[in-house]
């Protein structure tokens, strides 16, 4: 039984199959023999065990298999290696950069047979339909992908709040399984926008998923009370310890963002339950794809960080599934549970021999025996930058009617890769334009609107980046429609958003009207379809090339993605404005 866009139910014809192999009366497809069972739900170990599938469903599990095994069924001779559920990754960001097909293909490779994805990205850029789109990207692929709507909340009053029409219709899918995060300073200042979204997603038994960076005490406590689930943003045992006294999930990070696990491992000696911990990578990016692995190696860092074996596998697979109410079908080896499962060395390691997914072989010592399902894109997700004409370098201008020879300005100020704050000083004005100044380590900065009211820009100045020339541009950036550009010179400005425009998506770094490297994202400008190992290689130039202009961060591209974002603390720009997270408002660059 299939619904239509979502994930495939169990029918009656497949339970009364499954019914007759676990009764013994009928042969299996695949089974799993002679294996040491790890039993998530008991917490035991079960040596010499069988697992038995019939389609995509697990049948039986226990000793003496004989009569679930006919000379049709595939057999897995574990020989006493261990066998664990699929792992799930309960929090991350798929694009950028990756299509679903991709990220399939190494994510299986690993043991990774779920992953529940943010759909934030998309939802400014390509709306209802182009989510749809995306969301058909995720089927047909050897593992299975579950989303969450995007709340929007966002810099840009243009893209903010996801509309409740669009909502209801997306909870209905099966495969979305509630409202993405939300960042708890817009929820409380606004929460005449929020709330109906969360009282939708809630009466539809699907959960509203958090973003608690930096709230404590009242405030975490008003949020909680909204109806937020989980959070995904603690990055202390004491934070941690905190929302798990509020009655919230709470995920892990280890991934290409943030790399948690070290400092949050205090939690094992902390006496707390652990059943509502997750381990979620929150984005990775294709290099430590590569280099690292995916969620076997977040599960086995858990397992190096002092987290006992068995709690560590839990909050990779059944922890999830309960947050989520998918332990009816995910999460456990058990009878009318779906067939995801990994044969490992021991608890200890986790490197899969085998892996199973939906009831398939799909993994044997490390190759992959299926091949995703390459999606076909609708043409206005292929082409979705829209700027009405090609831009000047006098678009970059910054011009003020002030006779005065000084203006006073507000100023972004890089305070971390990552983190900002308002700065507030005196700039030159010569002929009617402010002047930015490198020897100040002070640059423009641009947000172009590329969907919504294409052109809409608007030019501030930026400190803290170290660009000494040129200009580093991007169609990514979070929570907007927009292209966000930093650069020195304005004539670089215009040629790296211009080249963005013609790649119809990607992150460009140029100078000396030379483009020096080139990520190219043409599906939303968002995702790649190309090879892991390409992509990992044009991140790397990008990487490399805004360096060699002095950029200091480690990952350049985050830095400039998140300047658009309204999650992260917090002078923000969009095409409207500068806006101020603490509050929420808007503002010009002029401090009148």
């Amino acid at each position: 039984m299939t619904i239509s866009g979502t994930l495939p139910l169990m029918g009656d014809r497949e339970a009364a199959g499954l019914i007759e192999v676990a009764r013994g009366r009928a042969p299996a497809d695949l089974a799993i023999v002679h294996a040491r069972l790890a039993n998530v739900y008991t917490g035991e170990l079960l040596d010499d065990y069988a697992v038995t599938v019939k389609g995509k469903w697990i049948a039986y599990v226990g000793p003496a298999p004989e009569d679930d095994i006919g000379p049709e069924t595939v057999v897995i001779d574990a020989q006493g290696l261990t066998v664990i559920p699929g792992l799930i990754d309960g929090h991350t960001h798929l694009a950028p950069p990756y299509d679903a097909a991709e990220f399939s293909r190494f994510a299986v490779q690993g043991g990774t047979t779920t992953v529940i994805t943010e759909t934030m990205e998309l939802f400014p850029v390509g709306g209802y339909e182009g989510v749809l789109d995306y969301l058909n990207s995720f089927q047909g692929q050897p593992l299975k992908l579950y989303a969450t709507v995007a709340a929007m909340v966002s810099t840009s009053h243009a893209c903010s709040g996801m509309p409740l029409a669009i909502l209801k219709k997306l909870l209905k899918r099966d495969d979305v399984l509630g409202l993405g995060e939300s960042y708890w300073q817009a929820v409380l200042q606004n929460p005449n926008q929020f709330l109906p979204l969360y009282e939708e997603t809630l009466r539809c038994g699907k959960t509203v998923e958090g973003h608690s960076a930096g709230a404590a005490g009242r405030k975490l406590m008003a949020y909680a009370a909204a109806g937020v689930s989980s959070c995904h943003e603690p990055i202390t045992a004491e934070e941690v310890r905190e929302r798990l006294r509020l009655g919230r999930y709470v995920m892990l990070r280890e991934g290409s963002i943030r790399r948690d696990l070290e400092v949050l491992a205090r939690l094992k000696d902390m006496a707390v339950d652990l059943r509502r911990l997750i381990l979620v990578t929150d984005g990775i990016d294709p290099k430590d794809f590569l280099d690292k692995g995916y969620m076997e190696y977040v599960v086995q860092k858990a397992i190096n960080t002092g987290f006992a074996p068995l709690d560590a596998i839990r909050m990779a697979t059944l922890n999830v599934a309960e947050h989520f109410f998918l332990d009816g079908i995910l999460g456990g080896i058990a009878p009318g549970k779906y067939a995801d499962m990994l044969i490992i060395p021991d608890l200890q390691t986790i490197r899969p021999r085998y892996v199973i997914s939906s009831g398939k072989l799909v993994v044997n010592d490390g190759e992959l025996l299926v091949s995703p399902r390459k999606p076909v894109y609708r043409a206005a997700s292929r082409r979705s930058i829209h700027l009405a004409a090609e831009l000047r370098p006098e678009d970059f201008v910054i011009r003020t009617e002030s006779s005065l020879s000084r203006v006073r300005v507000r100023v972004i100020d890089q305070i971390t890769d990552l983190v900002t704050a308002e700065l507030k000083m005196e700039m030159p004005v010569t002929e009617g334009r402010i002047i930015a100044d490198i020897n100040q380590d002070i640059i423009k900065v641009a947000a172009i609107d590329r969907t919504i009211c294409p052109g809409k820009k608007f030019v501030g100045l930026l400190r803290g980046f170290q660009l000494h020339a040129g200009a580093f541009a991007t169609s990514a950036a979070w929570d907007t429609s927009d292209i966000v550009v930093v650069g020195v010179s304005d004539a670089d400005m215009a040629l790296a958003v211009n080249r963005i425009h013609a790649l119809q998506g990607g992150t460009v770094v140029c100078a000396g009207g030379k483009i020096l490297a080139e990520f190219p994202l043409p599906i939303f400008g968002l995702i790649s379809p190309l090879p892991m190992d390409v992509l990992a290689a044009q991140m790397e130039a990008i990487t490399l090339a805004a360096q060699g202009l002095g950029i200091p961060f480690s990952n350049p591209f985050l830095t400039l993605i998140t300047l658009s974002g309204a999650a992260i603390p917090y002078l923000r720009i969009c095409e409207e404005g500068l806006v101020n997270l603490k509050d929420g408002q808007t503002l010009g660059l002029i401090v009148e």
